[in-house]
Formats: structure tokens, sequence, C-alpha cells
């Protein structure tokens, strides 16, 4: 919401099954046209994202960066996307909430740091704190590991929610990209400033209509 329409909810309710929308991310060479799915996190839900992200040239994994188990979380749906998208993926690590982490005096997502739990020592996610519980090399060093795109962001403040997509677009090779609506739906880019469609999740559920959040 905030990359779509600059909309934070304090308050916001969790996805249902999934929503869609879309936005344009505009580069020197050539604008993006992103169709978003974003699907929902609970459990039972998990047997759906496969039919969103199975043909997505891109694809965006957030955790909190306060919450240790949502980075797990955030692994295994990285695992996911290696096993079942496809191939030439583009993904992107993304940890949210920093202003929570900004407001305990950390200075930039670049610098920020944390020590982890000692050994043996568990770490209480019930105990009402908003401090930082995931470190920033812990994560960087995932996202090296496995090739993706790494960010800390804050979608309260808006802050680098923007320079992902931007990230996102320009990693995207442009043979890869689906243009405008042609035969079947595709069409391949064929000059500068063309609208480029790219989905971040490829299915629209039978019946769905554009901008449908089904």
């Amino acid at each position: 919401m905030r990359f779509v329409n600059n909309d934070f909810q304090e308050n916001k309710e969790p996805t249902i099954g999934a929503a869609f929308l879309t936005q344009k991310c505009n580069l020197p060479t050539r604008t993006i046209k992103f169709e978003i799915w974003d699907t929902a996190g609970q459990e039972r839900f998990a047997s759906l994202a496969p039919m969103y992200y199975r043909n997505a040239q891109a694809a965006l994994v957030v955790y909190d960066i306060t919450k240790p188990s949502s980075l797990t979380k955030a692994q295994h749906w990285v695992a996911e996307l290696h096993r079942q998208a496809s191939p030439g993926i583009v993904i992107a690590l993304v940890g949210n909430k920093f202003d929570l982490a900004a407001a305990a005096g950390e200075e930039s997502p670049e610098d920020a740091d944390a020590a982890p739990a000692a050994e043996g020592e568990e770490v209480n996610e019930d105990d009402g704190s908003d401090a930082r519980r995931v470190p920033t090399k812990t994560a960087k060093a995932y996202a090296d590991e496995e090739g993706l795109l790494f960010f800390e962001t804050s979608a309260k403040t808006g802050q680098n929610v923007a320079e992902v997509f931007t990230a996102i677009a320009n990693a995207i090779p442009e043979t890869s990209l689906k243009g405008p609506r042609g035969v079947g739906g595709q069409t391949n880019l064929s000059g500068r400033q063309e609208d480029a469609r790219v989905n971040l999740g490829s299915a629209r559920p039978e019946g769905a209509k554009e901008g449908c959040a089904c």
C-alpha cells in the first residue's frame, strides 16, 4: 500500500487469500508495470501461494526485524521459490519495521546491528518489546549466500520502499519482461519507454477482474 498508494494504516487487517494491485516504476530507459499479488501469510493459505508466484518474474519476501521467527519463515519461502518458481526469478529479502529500530537509536539500515541471543538463550518474542531482534548482518549474510537483493524498510515512514521496487525493476532481464497485452497476453519489449508488464505473481483466479482483490 505504501508503494502503490503512498498509504500506511497502523491497524491494517491481514490479507485474506490474496490481494491484487498495480503500480508503475519509471526507469531511465523503460517503464515497468508491476502486477503485484500480496499473498496471505497465514498457514491455512500456504497451499494457495504457488498459484500466484509460479510464473512470477520477481518476489519480495518480507520479515519483521523485531521477530526472529519471521526470518525463519522467510527462509522457508525463499526455499519454496527456488523449488517451485521460475528459474530466473528475482528475489528480494526485505526486513520491515525499521522505524522501530530507528526509534531505538539506530542510524541507518546499512549500519544497524544487534547482538543475537547467547547460545542456549531463548528469545521471547511476546515480551512487548519493539527492539530489533534480527541483526542486519545476519539477514544480509543469508541474502548474499542465496543471491538475493536485500533491503531494510519501513512501510510506516516509507523508507526504502520505492528503492526495493526500483532495484527489482533494474534486476529483471529485459528479455523476460512482458510487454503490453498482445496475442496470449504477452508481448516482448519493442521500443524505448514502452510499458512493460512484470508479474510479481502470475495467476489471476478465474473470474477475477483487473484491480480485483480476490
